[in-house]
């Protein structure tokens, strides 16, 4: 068995979205592959000094504001490694190539440089995932209220909707479906079904959420849809999300919550103990999420976070 290189890398993100590639020095393997920027630990260094010193050694920047995000373990014909990626949002200096490399600001789906080292394409993925993740909300607010909510939102900004309506039946949830499918396409957001992966795949909707109880009969990521994700509540299921090669897990429920009343909360404690074990697809907070939640969800180590009543009061 190969020993495993532990490695931090940075995703340095802009206000608009960008993010920064740079290019591997002559003198080292894979040279000018375009990867994100960091090293390997140092003997009793952790992830986070390792990303910190990495920076400043390589671009000259001290960073000011990071949040852990996805571990990815690669094996290279020379040698196996676990990259601890990080969200860089505040650093402090001008970027200097130290070490003769170029640097590119990129953005999701508009790559100009190439070739990608190859274990950081999945994280490109990853940066395609939005910070919010909103779920339907029709059974209680009625379904004209709720398109009307829907179609408030849509007008602010795109959105990743998961149609969760466990009280329709399957010719009503069609229907609706449809319905919703055709408005958020027009306004240039995304909608995953909830557990029906046929449906999805018949109406060409953006991808599937599947809820535990199917995830934990599937031994293979459902083909033909972009984007699939699920709910994870324990270490368990979320280590069969990443088996599946899925695109994102929901973890939870953290706080309390209407969905689960008399089942205790894991806590912010709890969550962000899970995720720490290093996942290699984002994590989302869900259960009595709000927005102002979002920072600290992100600090405990999540992508974002899922929200079904909260996000759609006052729309």
């Amino acid at each position: 068995m190969k020993k495993i290189v532990d490695v931090a890398a940075g995703v340095l993100l802009q206000k608009d979205g960008s993010f920064l590639l740079a290019s591997r020095p002559a003198d080292k393997v894979y040279a000018g592959y375009w990867e994100f920027p960091g090293g390997k630990l140092e003997q009793g260094e952790s992830a986070f000094d390792a990303l910190e010193r990495e920076l400043h050694e390589e671009m000259g920047i001290h960073v000011t504001a990071a949040t852990p995000w996805i571990v990815q373990t690669f094996t290279y014909p020379h040698a196996t490694v676990r990259l601890h990626f990080f969200r860089v949002t505040g650093w402090e200096g001008e970027l200097h190539p130290h070490e003769g490399q170029t640097f590119a600001w990129q953005r999701t789906g508009k790559l100009n440089e190439s070739p990608i080292l190859p274990a950081n394409g999945p994280i490109l993925r990853g940066l395609a995932q939005v910070p919010v993740l909103a779920f339907s909300n029709v059974g209680e607010l009625g379904e004209a209220e709720f398109l009307r909510c829907l179609q408030s939102r849509l007008e602010s900004a795109p959105l990743r909707l998961v149609l969760r309506e466990p009280q329709l039946d399957r010719a009503e949830y069609r229907r609706l479906a449809s319905a919703v499918l055709a408005l958020v396409r027009d306004h240039g957001g995304s909608i995953l079904l909830h557990g029906d992966i046929d449906l999805a795949r018949e109406l060409g909707a953006d991808g599937v959420h599947l809820p535990t109880r199917m995830l934990a009969s599937l031994d293979e990521r459902p083909r033909g849809l972009d984007w699939v994700g699920a709910s994870a509540h324990h270490a368990q299921e979320l280590e069969h999300i990443a088996r599946l090669g899925l695109d994102y897990a929901v973890l939870g429920h953290v706080a309390p919550t209407r969905s689960h009343p008399g089942t205790p909360p894991l806590g912010w404690k709890k969550f962000a103990e899970l995720v720490a074990q290093g996942w290699p697809m984002p994590v989302y907070a869900i259960g009595g999420m709000r927005l102002d939640d979002l920072a600290h969800a992100q600090q405990c180590g999540a992508h974002g976070i899922a929200m079904l009543r909260a996000y759609w009061e006052n729309a």
